[in-house]
């Protein structure tokens, strides 16, 4: 089941919610992951109401158009529960724009290439580290914003790291060919 499926389970535990609402719930609380479209969302809803995992729980009209709310079942919350307990994988294969555009420029222009793209890529990733530490102390930051904000620092910290091995290993390529 996909991750936006599972999401949407997790909120649902909180009471019977229509699409846009948990939409509304899915970007404030994970206000830095992937966005997550409303036509996803009621795809998603749609695919969990055929599978037994919500169901419908009634119908709003607040001044608009009839919407649907749904409730997690017991079925939903077993899978949810499931999900939550198992332990994600580590990710098997490395895939990164970085590592293919290095290898690349590497094979397509030479090292003096690569050296400015890692460069490049290096100022750019300190300057979103810097972003998202200032969005960490900021004035009534959540802690989902406090939360997503470390992980994107410990995953820029670690291409940070790689850049710079990488320049030095691309350096030292040059210096040995010349």
């Amino acid at each position: 089941m996909s991750l936006a499926a599972n999401v949407l389970l997790g909120l649902l535990t909180t009471g019977p919610q229509h699409g846009y609402e948990l939409k509304r719930a899915y970007d404030a609380r994970l206000p830095r992951a992937r966005p997550l479209a409303f036509g996803q969302v009621y795809g998603t809803l749609g695919r969990l109401q055929r599978d037994g995992l919500v169901a419908e729980a009634g119908r709003d009209r607040e001044g608009g158009p009839d919407r649907t709310l749904f409730d997690i079942t017991d079925a939903g919350r077993a899978v949810l529960g499931d999900w939550l307990d198992t332990v994600e994988p580590p990710a098997p294969h490395v895939s990164s724009a970085l590592l293919a555009k290095v290898v690349v420029a590497l094979i397509a222009d030479g090292d003096e290439r690569a050296r400015g793209y890692l460069t490049a890529q290096r100022a750019a990733h300190t300057a979103r580290l810097r972003e998202l530490t200032a969005l960490k102390t900021a004035p009534g930051a959540s802690l989902g914003d406090v939360i997503a904000a470390d992980l994107a620092i410990v995953h820029l910290d670690a291409d940070l790291r790689w850049l710079r091995t990488t320049l030095d290993r691309v350096a030292e390529l040059h210096r040995e060919v010349r």
